[in-house]
This record gives structure tokens, C-alpha cells and sequence, in this order.
């Protein structure tokens, strides 16, 4: 009987030791330590009254078998997951260049001249001028007080809401004809573009014919109709070379362009001025590319300038199937510009604001709102009645300082892309670095200057002096 009992006994610590199996696929439950205080919610304690001991603790992972896992610091996981993402795009785009791309990419096939956009605004520039460091703020603003002329060529606010001070015309000379010298004005580093540009293709075909060069602007700058941009001196609308001086009317031009003469005016722009983009159609943009491939310029190089979205220097416009619409920047010029702009109030005659028409306007409305004149503003803007079209900029004369007229960033010239020195084929070097690491394809190789002859006094690409 007692040995019964015993048996029993045993049978019944042996079922309390029984554990039921869990799935591997559930969690595993986890028993609070009795040391540890249950965790109060965040409602039912103040913040500032919550004990320390009361915040959760982190839980252990635990295998099936009842052993802890080894989990990855932040530091390794964060490895991976770069790791990753370079073998997914070894070049990474931030998000906000990813935007502008996908805009740039459905904006370029319709860019034109009446729709350009005004240049995204350069990155923080170093304090101080750069371009103007000849002049100090008192010494500009005394040369501003007793005689702006000295201050040369400013090219004031933007390429579509802007004017110019100081300007210059494009003088007549054998290598160009001037179409419309009355809206032929420009500052003077876009005058010395001009005459650069032109002239290193006389000297590269001396039998080239005449350049016809159009559309600047006018001599103090501002609407320049039927135009939204040419407003402060830094547009240029040049012709084709085409086999005579006589251009062909036919609508597709660039069926009847000289390409070699224009393919050497777009390097010539390109290498030798501050060039920020060239406007043309993009069937002479095949055109063009196709020629400078087949002569052996770079591919890589022409990629940048053709074919780089929206940093290519050369995109597609409508309506200009017939001429290049070329801007240039302006580092002496625009940044006088920027300079100036608080100054302005100091000069009664120059003492302006650029105001764009909205639904609604009257120009007795703008006038009253801004402190002008019906006959100071018609004046301004060369107008022969009252009549306003949405969207146009008009110039309004101020009897005071303007506080809140928009003023561009300081200005920071990019260096030109200047094609990579040609190699003989015998000496391409196709064979890895000595070291057995390749190139980065992140990190582009910076391309070797081409001696070319400048005529003297052009300014150059990164002179601060300017």
C-alpha cells in the first residue's frame, strides 16, 4: 500500500513538471520578473512625476531551445543596409535632385523662350562680394551717390524681371551684322561674350560669312516685347552661318545650316565665355551633336552638354528652329547688381521695382499701391495706353526705398566644361590602375582645359577680379 502511495506521488510531480509544446511559428510568452515594477501608461503619470524605474525595460530575444540571441548593434545594421543601397544605385541622387530631374525631364521637351524659368538660385555663396572685391560697401556706395557710370555695366535683378545700368552696345563690326541696334544692348562682359565668341570662328574659317546678331535688349533693360526674358542684358539671339550671308527662309533650317560653322559657334560659346545655356530646336540640336561626334569630339563630353536633363547647357525651345538664344552669366555684373539693389533709393532716376500683372490689375491701382504715377509708370515701360495683359512686368518708378523687391542670390560662376584633351588612339590606356582599384563612377574625372586664342581683354571664366 505504501509503495502504491509512492508511485503515485511521483506520477503527479512528474505531471506538474509538464510543459506544452509552443509552435515555432508563435511567440514565445515572456513572464514579467517579479523585481520589476509594472510600467504605468503615460496618461495615468505625469512626465515630470514618472519614476526612472518605471521606464520599459528591453526584453531579451530568446531562441526556441531557450537560449538568448545575439542581436546586431545599430552600427551593423546600418551597414547593411548601405551595403545595400550602393548595390542598388552606386551613385545616389538625393531626394530633391530626384524631383528635379523628373521635372526637368518633361520640362525640357517644352522649354521656350517666352516660358524660360527663372535659374534655380545658386547654393550659399561665401560672405562678401566675390566678383566686385575691388569695392568695398563705403567705396560703392559713394561711387553709386556721385557717379554710378564709373561702376560700369549692372545687370539688376532677373533675366525675366529685370533691367540694366550702365549698358553697352554691341558695335558694329566685319564679323557680325547688328540687325536691330536699338534693343542691341547688353552689359559689357555679354558684349565681350559676343565678340569672343564670334571672332575665334573667323579665326577657325576666315572665309566664314557675317553672323547676324538680333535680340539683346534694350538699353536701360526691362519688358522687351513679345519676350518674357532679354530684360537685363545677359540674352543674346544669334542667327545661323549658312553657306552665304544671305540666311535661307526655309522652314527647316537645319536642312540649310553651314553645321561645321555653327557647330565651331556653339564649342567657340562654350569654351570660351561664361555661358549658361544655349536655346535652339532639337532637330538642329541632332544636327549638331551628330557632327561634333562624327569629327571625334568627346561623347562623354558632348553627353554633358546635350543630353544631361536639366544641366545640359544646350536644351530644346520651341520657335527657335532659326536662331540660338544664348545667356550668359555675368560675375562682375550681376553681382554690382545684387550690390546695388539697396542703394538704388540714392538715385531718384533709378530708383525702381519690377511688378508682374495679375487678374485684376488696373494701372491706377498698381500706381496708388506703390506710391507712383499713372504717367510715371507708362513712361517707365515705353506704353501708349493703359491697356494690361496678365503676366506682364512692368517698371515702377518709387519715391521711396523698396523693402521687399526680390534681389538674386550672390552670384557663383561654375566653371566651363571644356572638352577633354584628345588622345592618339596608340595611347589610350585601356589596361586598370597600377593599384587594381577601379575609377569611382561616382566622381567624374576633371576634364583638361583646351588652349584656345582669346582675343585680349576677354575676361576669363573664374577671375574674381571682375
Amino acid at each position: 500500500m505504501r509503495s502504491s502511495l509512492l508511485i503515485l506521488l511521483f506520477c503527479a510531480g512528474c505531471a506538474a513538471r509538464v510543459v506544452t509544446p509552443v509552435p515555432a511559428s508563435a511567440p514565445a510568452p515572456v513572464q514579467a520578473s517579479p523585481a520589476t515594477p509594472p510600467v504605468e501608461t503615460p496618461a495615468a503619470t505625469p512626465p515630470a512625476q514618472a519614476p526612472a524605474a518605471a521606464e520599459p525595460q528591453a526584453t531579451p530575444a530568446v531562441s526556441a531551445s531557450g537560449a538568448p540571441i545575439a542581436m546586431p548593434s545599430p552600427a551593423e545594421v546600418a551597414a547593411v543596409v548601405t551595403a545595400a543601397a550602393v548595390r542598388e544605385n552606386p551613385c545616389p541622387v538625393d531626394a530633391e535632385d530626384e524631383d528635379d530631374e523628373a521635372t526637368a525631364a518633361t520640362d525640357d521637351e517644352g522649354v521656350s523662350e517666352e516660358g524660360e524659368m527663372q535659374a534655380p538660385l545658386a547654393p550659399a555663396a561665401p560672405s562678401g562680394p566675390v566678383y566686385t572685391a575691388d569695392l568695398s560697401d563705403e567705396a560703392l556706395t559713394e561711387a553709386w551717390k556721385k557717379d554710378p557710370a564709373t561702376l560700369g555695366s549692372m545687370s539688376i535683378g532677373f533675366v525675366e524681371s529685370g533691367r540694366q545700368i550702365n549698358s553697352v552696345r554691341v558695335p558694329d563690326d566685319k564679323d557680325w551684322l547688328v540687325v536691330s541696334p536699338d534693343i542691341a544692348y547688353g552689359t559689357q562682359e555679354t558684349v565681350d561674350y559676343v565678340a569672343a565668341a564670334i571672332r575665334a570662328v573667323r579665326a577657325q574659317y576666315p572665309n566664314v560669312p557675317t553672323l547676324r546678331v538680333n535680340r539683346l535688349s534694350t538699353k536701360d533693360g526691362g519688358y522687351l516685347r513679345p519676350h518674357k526674358s532679354h530684360q537685363n542684358g545677359r540674352d543674346v539671339d544669334f542667327g545661323f552661318y549658312y553657306p552665304t550671308a544671305e540666311p535661307v527662309r526655309e522652314r527647316e533650317r537645319e536642312r540649310y545650316i553651314d553645321v561645321a560653322m555653327n557647330w565651331a559657334l556653339v564649342r567657340s560659346l562654350v569654351v570660351n565665355t561664361d555661358v549658361q545655356m544655349i536655346l535652339v530646336d532639337k532637330r538642329v540640336m541632332k544636327v549638331l551633336y551628330d557632327y561634333a561626334l562624327s569629327i571625334g569630339e568627346d561623347k562623354v563630353w558632348l553627353d554633358s552638354l546635350f543630353n544631361a536633363g536639366f544641366n545640359s547647357l544646350i536644351k530644346h525651345a520651341r520657335r527657335h528652329r532659326d536662331h540660338f538664344h544664348v545667356r550668359f552669366f555675368n560675375g562682375r555684373a550681376q553681382e554690382l547688381g545684387r550690390r546695388v539693389a539697396p542703394l538704388l533709393a540714392l538715385q531718384p532716376d533709378q530708383n525702381l521695382m519690377m511688378y508682374k500683372v495679375r487678374n485684376g490689375d488696373t494701372l491706377g491701382g498698381i500706381a496708388m499701391r506703390h506710391n507712383s504715377s499713372v504717367v510715371a509708370i507708362k513712361k517707365a515701360n515705353r506704353m501708349r495706353n493703359t491697356f494690361l495683359s496678365i503676366g506682364r512686368r512692368l517698371v515702377i518708378p518709387l519715391k521711396g526705398p523698396c523693402t521687399h523687391c526680390p534681389i538674386p542670390p550672390p552670384v557663383q560662376l561654375p566653371p566651363r566644361r571644356m572638352p577633354p584633351q584628345a588622345e592618339a588612339p596608340a595611347l589610350v590606356n585601356t589596361e586598370p590602375a597600377a593599384s587594381g582599384k577601379l575609377p569611382n563612377p561616382c566622381t567624374p574625372a576633371a576634364p583638361a582645359p583646351t588652349p584656345v586664342a582669346v582675343p585680349t581683354g576677354v575676361p576669363s571664366g573664374l577671375s574674381t577680379g571682375r
